[in-house]
């Protein structure tokens, strides 16, 4: 069965290719990834940070899938024939759980953007077929390749049927026009950034920050504790040092009087002293 060439972005309308399209192979009926783990710990955390940050950072917007290292499926005639990019983004489609993602059941919706991350056993792969594959059949407006070791790391724009290299900015940044926010290696990983030149963090990084905030505030109200017990302990020996002044001055109006009295008994009994 073959499905009519659609721009990714025009709807399909057409009766006889809808009902076309439902007899057709869905996630569930396709393998969602080859079973092979991820290059190195590292590519996994790499895509994992990629995917985690953007969906925090977009945690209030809908309309878009973020998966990695999960099957591309777009040729129903061929399951073999798929990708699995280890990051990818779609705009404008369901929000919805997905297996894999089977371009003919959504839409004939191809990525927008693809990240690839580059080992010495996929980097071929990635620098020459995979490009002209997601250029001229995908269409992907974005393609990104980094090497998690070397931080290597190179943007392309789709202009035409090929890509065209986008330099990187004074800032090692490259503007990615459907997400809105730079992409740029910082600390060793690459990473969303946004227009304010911030790194978009993890929900792990924002639950960190959230915890030394919480410690800021703490240490905060435990200075103020401090500082409002000292002033306390001041206005206690301010009062206590203002006591001791009364009492003493009690003391010699007391010792006053007892001199007084004591010299007019005296008198009383001798006369006066002159």
């Amino acid at each position: 069965m073959t499905l009519p060439v659609y721009v990714c972005s025009e709807p399909i309308t057409d009766p006889d290719v809808l009902a076309s399209i439902e007899a057709l192979p869905t996630e569930d009926d396709l393998p969602c990834d080859d079973g092979e783990p991820m290059e190195t710990p590292r590519h996994r955390e790499q895509m994992n940070l990629l995917i985690d940050s953007l969906q925090a950072h977009w945690s209030d917007r809908t309309g878009y899938y973020v998966g990695g290292n999960m099957f591309v499926h777009y040729d129903p005639e061929n399951r073999r024939r798929s990708r699995g990019p280890d990051f990818f983004l779609v705009l404008n489609v369901e929000d919805r759980k997905r297996k894999s993602w089977v371009v003919w059941r959504e839409g004939m919706r191809f990525p927008d953007v693809i990240i690839e991350l580059l080992s010495d056993s996929t980097r071929s792969e990635d620098e020459g077929p995979k490009k002209v594959l997601y250029a001229e059949l995908f269409r992907t407006s974005e393609y990104y390749l980094y090497d998690p070791y070397s931080q290597a790391f190179t943007g392309y724009q789709l202009r035409g049927n090929h890509y065209v290299e986008i330099a990187a900015d004074e800032e090692a940044r490259i503007y990615s026009e459907v997400t809105g926010l730079y992409v740029g290696v910082r600390e060793g990983w690459l990473r969303w950034i946004t227009l304010e030149g911030e790194v978009v963090a993890s929900p792990s990084e924002r639950a960190e920050q959230e915890r030394q905030r919480a410690e800021q505030e703490r240490q905060r109200a435990e200075q103020e504790r401090q500082r409002a017990e000292q002033e306390q302990q001041r206005a206690e020996q301010e009062r206590q040092r203002a006591e001791q002044e009364r009492q003493r001055a009690e003391q010699e109006r007391q010792r006053a009087e007892q001199a007084e009295a004591m010299l007019e008994a005296y008198r009383r009994r001798f006369g006066s002293l002159e």
